[in-house]
């Protein structure tokens, strides 16, 4: 696969391998296996298959979103006194949902399993997800992450329960378009000191499993942002991004590593890099600032996701 051997020589270690499903609405208490609209397994394996014979660790991802197009934070319930039933029922269906994804990482050797991706009305929802991460552990005997969504991670009362917390680290840290590498430091700091307090309360290692922004003027304001496509195309911004972030956390012993959002299956020719406005950094200046310090981990020994 020509993106994940491209994807391989920026000296990165770990793919997140992330899929989704749709239940029919935030409401729905149903999660259907539709592989008209996800993966396969057998489309899975052969990711796998493929990123492993690249010397590539693998974090198997499933993700929920709603066919109504509302973001999956707000997949759930009322919090009234009948809702109950209702969450019971998701809760189940759910598990069914990771249940199988579990059992195919488990089987396919992935090193690494996130549980929810930024399911943030969920969250309160502290016994359930106990119950939940028990039954996936009876399958999967890897380490398990789950993905909270930035700013929502101090209000989780359950990180005890899994191996690493995760976070997609979206944060706001320039401040006006074009900012600067030193003044997203800057903002990058009061971030640090969140997640090491973080790490104190629950005492587990902490990784962004998402992170990233779009090679866009502004973009570093809105991390999360894929809406704005009048922007115009700025790698600097990017750049000082990716580099920002890197200066702050690389030497933190309880920091994790970084998955960084994203990379495509089927990527642009190289010569359209400068022209290209999104996520992906292939050819762009945050590809060259993210393999000038995976080559640094590569001397030094460290090992970054």
């Amino acid at each position: 696969m020509d993106s994940l051997r491209k994807l391989s020589a920026t000296g990165s270690e770990w793919i997140a391998l992330s899929f989704y499903t749709m239940q029919n609405n935030v409401y729905s208490t149903e999660i259907p296996f539709d592989y008209g609209r996800t993966m396969t397994d057998r489309d899975i394996e052969h990711a796998v298959k493929e990123a492993k014979a690249l010397g590539l660790k693998v974090c198997l991802k499933p993700v929920v979103n709603s066919k109504d197009g509302i973001w999956r934070a707000h997949i759930g319930f009322p919090e009234e006194s009948g809702a109950e039933p209702y969450w019971d029922e998701w809760f189940s269906s759910y598990g069914n949902f990771l249940s199988h994804y579990a059992e195919l990482a488990q089987e396919l050797g992935c090193e690494m399993f996130c549980i929810g991706c930024e399911m943030v009305k969920t969250e309160a929802k502290h016994e359930h997800w106990v119950r939940l991460i028990e039954r996936i552990r009876g399958i999967y005997d890897g380490p398990i992450v789950y993905n909270a969504n930035h700013g929502s991670e101090e209000r989780i009362k359950w990180f005890d329960h899994v191996d690493l917390i995760g976070t997609s680290a979206y944060y706001p840290v320039g401040k006006e378009p074009g900012a600067s590498e030193e003044d997203m430091i800057a903002n990058w700091l009061p971030v640090r000191e969140k997640m090491a307090a973080l790490h104190a309360k629950f005492g587990k290692p902490v990784i962004f499993m998402e992170i990233g922004c779009r090679s866009a003027l502004g973009c570093a304001t809105m991390p999360w942002d894929f809406t704005h496509t009048e922007l115009p195309v700025s790698e600097d911004e990017q750049a000082n991004f990716y580099g920002s972030v890197l200066k702050v956390f690389w030497d933190e012993p309880w920091f994790a590593g970084f998955f960084w959002w994203d990379w495509s299956v089927k990527l642009y020719d190289e010569q359209e890099a400068q022209a290209n406005a999104g996520f992906d950094i292939y050819g762009k200046k945050a590809e060259r600032v993210l393999k000038e310090w995976y080559a640094k981990s590569a001397r030094q020994g460290l090992i970054e996701a």
